[in-house]
């Protein structure tokens, strides 16, 4: 079912608003008692072209670069939804003593054929490499910096705990 005019000025009003588009699709449902999937509600803001706002901007976390002290320290105060997302705060805030240190990043895009997730990984003793998870879930390497190298069990162990905590993060 369309939409009149005087339909579309208070849905472009909601988008002005900052709403979301679940937001919009349930306010229509409640004002207008017509029901919309959350892609029409997209097309509808498409055609009225209007952009939806997009949430506010959280600190960008670059998994490429450790987390320094200062950093850190002042991710403290940021709340705890945000600080789930990082999932090396984590293991650079705590001592490293017994445990083995692993900094994995993920890649934006994967364009090894065969892997859905690839990125890197910087063992404690130095040696890196390049990681891929294949189209069945396995974790695999493509590339280590060091010929024959099998990295410490602590190591092996902090790599599979920061890789799953990276992929959980990106909904995997």
């Amino acid at each position: 079912m369309a939409l009149n005019t005087k339909q579309k000025q208070l849905v472009t009003t909601w988008v002005v608003a900052g709403d979301s588009l679940s937001a919009i699709q349930k306010k229509i449902i409640e004002t207008f008692k017509i029901s919309m999937t959350y892609m029409d509600v997209r097309f509808l803001v498409d055609d009225l072209n209007l952009m939806i706002k997009d949430a506010p901007a959280k600190k960008s976390t670059d998994l490429s670069q450790p987390v320094t002290k200062s950093e850190s320290s002042a991710e403290e105060t940021v709340d705890e939804a945000e600080t789930a997302l990082d999932p090396l705060e984590d293991d650079q805030n705590a001592a490293p003593a017994a445990i083995g240190n692993a900094i994995v990043t993920v890649d934006k895009v994967t364009l090894i054929p065969g892997a859905i997730a690839s990125g890197t990984v910087a063992f404690s003793d130095g040696v890196t490499g390049k990681w891929i998870i294949d189209n069945q879930g396995r974790p695999g390497f493509t590339e280590v910096s060091q010929p024959d190298y099998h990295p410490k069990p602590e190591d092996a162990q902090a790599f599979m705990r920061e890789l799953s905590a990276a992929m959980q993060s990106r909904g995997y």
